[in-house]
């Protein structure tokens, strides 16, 4: 199995628009796909994030320090996941109740480099 990982975006704050009662419905259908997904033995982790932080940056001589900005376009959470092949990571991510619920939302899709194949370094879990 190789392992991948689902970069969950939203453009600004799409859940605030949700009733009440169809964000608690979302966050239900949330948990059940993770219960799915550890079930089947395919979730490593998954944690939503909070819509604040700060982007970091480094010119030759300055680090840069600028505030996520919640309307704009904001990692929501991610997913760790194993899959047998990127089409079966893709088909996961399809899966997902975000698309349901959130019509300007989009996952991205990741292989993990879990080890250097020149020094046989393995990356820690």
């Amino acid at each position: 199995m190789q392992e991948y990982m689902l970069y969950i975006r939203n453009a600004g704050d799409a859940k605030a628009a949700l009733l009440a009662a169809d964000h608690l419905a979302f966050v239900k259908a949330c948990e059940l796909y993770i219960q799915k997904l550890k079930s089947e033995n395919k979730l490593i982790a998954a944690q939503p994030l909070l819509r604040e932080g700060v982007i970091i940056s480094k010119t030759q001589t300055n680090w840069n320090q600028t505030a996520i900005d919640p309307a704009g376009e904001v990692q929501v959470g991610y997913y760790h996941i194993r899959a047998s092949a990127l089409e079966e990571a893709i088909e996961i991510a399809k899966a997902n109740p975000e698309f349901e619920y959130v019509p300007s939302a989009f996952i991205e899709v990741h292989p993990i480099k879990t080890k250097e194949e020149k020094t046989n370094f393995i990356y820690p879990k």
